[in-house]
C-alpha cells in the first residue's frame, strides 16, 4: 500500500543542492547547458519526454464482460429455452446478454481514457539553452541536464531544479491541490524530508508559471517526472467492483448452485421411483428449473440502476457506470477536496483591523445576491458606515491601488484575472466603492519572497503617495523602524488571533512622498511608513456545504477533508463547516512516517487531512478500504487521478476538474456542487431499496413456480402448470410486474439510518425467511386449488391448469403491494406510486388474451375459464397472501420499534 513516490533516496533530495552540486550531478553547465550531440545521446538513451500507457488488449476487454455469474444465469436460461425450441425467449435473453457486454464495454473504455488525457498534458514547444544559444526545442526531446527557460505563461515541460527564479510564482493545483500560485525560488533547502507542496526550488510538468521567470536543469523526464509517477500509479490501480455487484455476483452464483442441487437431485430421485418416463421427467426438470431461475433478475436491476442514473443526471450528477449509483448508498466516508468544493475558490477579505476598531465585512466571494460584488461592513454585528474611520478609508484606497488582478464580468458571471490575494483586496474595493480601482501609476515594486512586500507609487494632488502591502511582520518592521511608539505586540496579538481562525493575514501601509519622487528607491521604503491596518483573508466555506455535510453526518456518512493546505487554515476551515464533533489533523509528512499497518489502525482518529501529496491520498483511500469501509473520494487535480480509482466511488468536478479526473472517476458533479453528493447518497440508498425489493419480490413468486413443479413430482401427480406457461408468467412479469420498483419513491427513513453493512450481502435473515414462506404459500395454493377442481371433475386439466396460472400471477400482484415499502399497506402511502396500478393493468389485459384468444390457447394451453374458476378464486388467493405478508410485516414493524430502527411511518 505504500508509494516509492512517497520516499525520495538520500541522493535524490534535490531541493538541499546548490548549483554548483546540481552541474556536476547532471554534467551540465548552469550558463551554456549541454552540447546538442550530448543532448542527442541522452534522448537515445532515455528515450522521449513523453508518457505512453500500456496498451489493452480490445476482444480481450470485452470478452471479460461475460465473466459474471449473473450473466452466467442468463446464458444457463438461452440454452434452456433454445433446447425446448423457444427461440423467441433464446433470442430476447441473447440480446439482452450482448447488450450488457458491450455497454460494460463501452464504459471501460471510457474510463481507461485517463491515461490518454493524461499524455496530452505536457507542452508542445519550450526554449532551451544548449551550447550557450537559447533555442526553441519540442518538449518530447527534452533531456536530463538541459537548461529551460521559464517565463510567466509557459507550461513546465520537465521537472526542473531552478537555478535561477526572478519573482516567480507557478500554479501547481494540478499536483499538490493548492488553490494559491506558490513563490518559487533558486536556494537550496535544507531539510531532509519536503512535502510536494514546499519544494519552492523546484517546478513539475503539467504544471503553469504565473509570475516572473526563471531558469532550471531538467531533472525528471517522462515517466520518471512527478506526473508520470502519478500515470503510473493510476495505471496500477485496479478499478473496485462494487458492493452491489459483488452481492449481485455471489447472490447469482448460490441461486445457480442451488437450482442446479435441486434439479440433479430431483432427476435422480425421479429414475429411481420412476414415476414419470425419461423423457417426461427430463421436460419435469427443464420446467422446474425454467420457472425457478429468476432471468428478469439482471434486466430489472440494470433497469432500476438506469433509473437511478436518469434522475442524478436532471440534479447534475453525471453517472458513468450504471453500478456506482447505488454505491454512493453504501459510502461510509467521504473524502472531500477543501478548495472550490467545501471552499469558494474565491478568496474574500472578512475582517479589517485599524486601529479604532475590529470589523467584519460581508459579502462571500465574488458574487452575493442580485447585485453582484456587494457586501456590508460591520461592528459588533450592527452595519457601520466604514468612511468615519480614516485608518479604513486609506486601507480601502491602498488595497484598491496596490492590486493587480481585476474582475471581469463574463455571461452575467464575475470571474478573477490575476492572483488570488489580489482578487481579495480587488473584491473589497469594489463592495465598498463599487467600481474598478483608477490608478495613476508612477512605478511599481513587485512581491518577491526575499522581502515579502510589494510596493506601488501613485501620483496624488500636490504629492505622490507610496502604497505597500505585505507580510505583517514586515509591514510591522517598517513601522516600527520609524515610529518606536508602534505597539507591535498589541499588532502580533490581533494577527494572532485571525491565523487562529485560519485567515491568512496581509498588512497594508502609506506614506507620503515629494511629487520630485517618480521612482521607488528599496533602500529608502522604511523611512516614514504609515499603519493603515490589516485585513484578514479566507476562502470561505461555501453556506451551502454546511447543511448538507450535517445531513451526510446524520446519515451516518463521515465527511474527511484532504488538502494541500496548511493544517492550521485547513482545520479552521472544518470547524467553521462544522465537519465533525472534533477536528483532528495529520499532515502528509506524518502520514509518510506510519507503515501501512499503523496508517491502517489509526486512519479513522482523523477527519482533516493537510500537505497531502498524490501518494499520500492514495494511501488514505486503501487505508480505509482495509478498514472494510466504502469510500467515496472527490477530486479535481491530475494528482487526483489514482486515488479517484482507487476509491469505491470517485467523483470529479465539472467546471474545475481536469479531463484527467473526470475520465478516472465514476461520476462527475456537472456544477462542483457540494450538496449534489447528499442527493447522491440518497439516490442511491433509493436505488438499493429498488433493488432489494426487485430481488425479494422475483425470488419467492419464481420459486412458487418451479415449487408447483417440485410438489407435484414428489406427490406423482399431473403438472398444473406446463412450461410455455411458466415462460408466460415469466416473460409477462419481467415485461411488467417487476418494473413497478422502478417508480416507487424513497422511503422517509432513507436519511436517518446508517449506510448499509455490504458484508451482509442483499438479503437478511428476514428477507430469507420470508422468501421461503411466500414460495410455499403461493405454490400450496396453486396446488391446492388445482387439485380440488381438478380431482372433483369441476373443472377440466386445461382449465385447471388455467386457473393456476391466475392464482400465480395474483399471488405475485398480492405480494407486491405488501412489499412495495415498509409501511403498513392502510396509509397515506398507498396510493403513491400510481404507475404500478397502471403495470397491473397493463398485466390484466395480457392475461385476458392469453386466456381467450384462440390461438394463444393453443399455444400456451389454456381454455376460456368462466370468471369465477378463472378471476375469483385467483383474487381470494392473491388476497390470502397479502393478509398473510402484511401480519407478518407490522410484525416486523413492531420488532424493528423496540429494536429502535423502525421506519418512520406517518399515517
Amino acid at each position: 500500500m505504500s508509494d516509492s513516490t512517497n520516499e525520495v533516496p538520500p541522493d535524490q533530495k534535490l531541493w538541499q543542492d546548490t548549483t554548483e552540486e546540481l552541474v556536476k550531478k547532471y554534467q551540465t553547465n548552469a550558463e551554456d547547458g549541454i552540447s546538442d550531440q550530448e543532448a542527442e545521446k541522452r534522448l537515445a538513451k532515455d528515450g522521449y519526454n513523453e508518457l505512453t500507457a500500456k496498451k489493452k488488449s480490445k476482444l480481450l476487454q470485452f470478452l471479460l464482460q461475460f465473466n459474471n455469474s449473473i450473466i452466467y444465469i442468463l446464458i444457463a436460461a438461452a440454452a434452456i429455452t433454445l433446447f425446448m425450441h423457444h427461440y423467441s425467449d433464446s433470442a430476447v435473453i441473447g440480446i439482452v446478454i450482448i447488450a450488457n457486454a458491450f455497454i460494460g464495454f463501452f464504459q471501460e473504455m471510457q474510463a481507461d481514457n485517463a491515461l490518454s488525457k493524461i499524455r496530452e498534458l505536457l507542452v508542445s514547444q519550450n526554449y532551451v539553452i544548449r551550447d550557450g544559444h537559447k533555442i526553441e526545442v519540442p518538449a518530447r526531446e527534452l533531456v536530463v541536464g538541459d537548461l529551460v527557460n521559464l517565463e510567466a505563461g509557459d507550461a513546465v515541460p520537465a521537472d526542473l531544479r531552478l537555478i535561477s527564479a526572478d519573482n516567480m510564482r507557478a500554479q501547481e493545483s494540478t499536483l499538490t491541490g493548492e488553490s494559491n500560485s506558490v513563490e518559487k525560488t533558486e536556494d537550496p533547502i535544507n531539510k531532509d524530508k519536503l512535502p510536494l507542496a514546499d519544494r519552492s526550488n523546484m517546478a513539475f510538468a503539467s504544471t503553469a508559471v504565473t509570475q516572473g521567470s526563471g531558469v532550471g536543469i531538467v531533472i525528471a523526464t517522462g515517466q520518471q517526472t512527478q506526473i508520470g509517477q502519478i500515470q503510473q500509479s493510476v495505471a496500477e490501480v485496479k478499478s473496485q467492483v462494487t458492493p452491489l455487484m459483488k452481492n449481485l455476483n455471489k447472490l447469482g452464483v448460490n441461486l445457480s448452485v442451488f437450482i442446479v442441487a435441486i434439479a440433479i437431485l430431483l432427476f435422480v430421485l425421479g429414475l429411481y421411483t420412476k414415476i414419470y418416463s425419461l423423457p417426461t421427467l427430463t421436460i419435469a426438470i427443464i420446467t422446474m428449473v425454467v420457472g425457478s431461475i429468476p432471468e428478469g433478475l439482471p434486466a430489472s436491476t440494470s433497469v432500476v440502476l438506469a433509473r437511478g442514473v436518469q434522475v442524478m443526471t436532471k440534479k447534475g450528477a453525471i453517472v458513468k457506470t450504471l453500478p456506482a449509483v447505488e454505491t454512493l448508498g453504501a459510502v461510509d466516508i467521504v473524502d472531500t477536496d477543501k478548495t472550490g468544493t467545501l471552499t469558494k475558490n474565491e478568496m474574500t477579505v472578512t475582517d479589517v483591523i485599524t486601529d479604532e476598531h475590529h470589523y467584519h465585512v460581508s459579502g462571500v466571494g465574488f458574487v452575493d445576491g442580485d447585485k453582484g460584488v456587494d457586501g456590508d461592513v460591520m461592528l459588533d454585528g450592527k452595519k457601520y458606515d466604514w468612511k468615519n474611520d480614516q485608518h479604513f478609508r486609506d486601507l480601502v484606497d491602498i488595497a484598491g491601488t496596490t492590486t493587480d488582478a481585476e474582475l471581469v464580468q463574463t455571461d452575467g458571471e464575475w470571474q478573477l484575472n490575476g492572483e488570488p490575494t489580489d482578487g481579495a483586496l480587488t473584491t473589497l474595493f469594489h463592495k465598498l466603492i463599487g467600481r474598478q480601482p483608477e490608478v495613476d501609476e508612477l512605478d511599481t515594486l513587485p512581491f518577491d519572497s526575499a522581502y515579502r512586500y510589494s510596493a506601488r507609487l501613485i501620483k496624488e494632488s500636490g504629492h505622490n503617495e507610496l502604497m505597500v502591502k505585505g507580510a505583517p511582520g514586515t509591514i510591522f518592521g517598517m513601522v516600527k523602524k520609524t515610529n518606536p511608539d508602534f505597539d507591535d505586540k498589541v499588532w502580533y496579538s490581533r494577527v494572532s488571533k485571525l491565523t487562529e481562525q485560519g485567515l491568512r493575514v496581509v498588512a497594508l501601509g502609506y506614506k507620503d512622498v515629494s511629487s520630485a519622487v517618480t521612482e521607488i528607491d528599496q533602500d529608502k521604503i522604511y523611512d516614514g511608513i504609515k499603519l493603515s491596518g490589516v485585513v484578514g483573508i479566507i476562502d470561505p466555506p461555501r453556506e451551502e456545504v454546511i447543511p448538507s455535510i450535517r445531513s451526510l453526518r446524520r446519515a451516518g456518512v463521515k465527511v474527511n477533508m484532504i488538502t494541500g493546505d496548511h493544517p492550521d487554515t485547513a482545520s479552521a476551515i472544518a470547524r467553521k463547516l462544522d465537519l465533525d464533533e472534533s477536528i483532528h489533523a495529520i499532515t502528509g509528512p506524518e502520514v509518510d512516517e506510519m507503515s501501512d499497518e499503523d496508517l491502517v489502525k489509526n486512519i479513522g482518529r482523523y477527519n482533516v487531512f493537510a500537505r497531502t501529496t498524490p501518494a499520500n491520498k492514495l494511501r488514505i483511500v486503501k487505508a480505509q478500504q482495509a478498514n472494510n469501509k466504502i469510500v467515496a473520494m472527490t477530486g479535481d487535480g491530475v494528482n487526483d487521478a489514482a486515488a479517484l480509482k482507487q476509491a469505491n466511488i470517485g467523483i470529479a468536478m465539472g467546471i474545475k476538474g481536469t479531463d484527467v479526473a473526470k475520465e478516472a472517476a465514476d461520476m462527475v458533479l456537472v456544477n462542483d456542487s457540494f450538496t449534489t453528493i447528499v442527493e447522491a447518497v440518497a439516490e442511491g440508498r433509493h436505488v438499493f431499496d429498488n433493488i432489494q425489493k426487485t430481488i425479494r419480490f422475483l425470488l419467492p413468486t419464481s420459486f412458487a413456480e418451479g415449487l408447483v413443479v417440485l410438489l407435484s413430482m414428489m406427490m406423482g401427480q399431473e403438472l398444473p402448470l406446463y412450461p410455455t406457461q411458466l415462460l408466460w408468467i415469466n416473460t409477462v412479469s419481467a415485461l411488467t410486474i417487476q418494473f413497478a420498483f422502478i417508480f416507487e419513491p424513497a422511503e422517509e427513513s432513507i436519511m436517518i439510518r446508517g449506510p448499509r453493512d455490504v458484508a451482509k450481502g442483499i438479503l437478511g435473515k428476514m428477507d430469507v425467511f420470508e422468501i421461503v414462506y411466500v414460495s410455499i404459500l403461493i405454490s400450496a395454493l396453486g396446488i391446492f386449488t388445482f387439485d380440488k377442481f381438478v380431482d372433483s371433475g369441476v373443472l377440466s386439466v386445461v382449465l385447471g391448469s388455467t386457473m393456476a396460472v391466475n392464482i400465480i400471477i395474483f399471488g405475485k400482484i398480492f405480494y407486491l403491494f405488501n412489499i412495495r415499502n415498509s409501511y403498513p399497506i392502510i396509509s397515506k402511502h398507498f396510493f403513491e406510486n400510481k404507475m404500478a396500478f397502471i403495470i397491473i393493468a397493463i398485466l390484466l389485459v395480457l392475461q385476458a388474451g392469453m386466456i381467450y384468444i384462440p390461438f394463444m390457447q393453443g399455444v400456451f394451453h389454456t381454455g376460456n375459464v368462466n370468471f369465477f374458476y378463472g378471476w375469483v378464486v385467483p383474487t381470494i388467493a392473491g388476497f390470502i397472501v397479502l393478509v398473510v405478508t402484511e401480519i407478518i410485516k407490522l410484525g416486523r414493524i413492531e420488532y424493528r420499534k423496540r429494536k429502535g430502527q423502525a421506519t418512520k411511518i406517518k399515517e
